[in-house]
């Protein structure tokens, strides 16, 4: 017997607000930051405090829950 699925893509990650987050993919792989909020343009990329403080963009699906803590050097 034949089964059809629907493929529904994964749930983004959800980060609450001051969330240390780090990029785990992408050319900014590594650096930690703080998760700020989805963009309300498009809510697959967020907004990230880093650590020289430069608020930047990076896709939702880039990011990790971080376990550094708030303290970004």
């Amino acid at each position: 017997m034949l089964r059809f699925h629907t493929y529904h893509s994964p749930e983004p990650p959800s980060f609450p607000k001051i969330d240390p987050v780090l990029l785990a993919k992408g050319s900014y792989r590594g650096d930690a930051g703080i998760f700020l909020n989805l963009r309300d343009d498009d809510p697959k990329w967020a907004d990230i405090r880093e650590g020289n403080s430069e608020v930047r963009s990076h896709p939702v699906e880039w990011l990790a829950h971080s376990l550094q803590g708030h303290g970004l050097t």
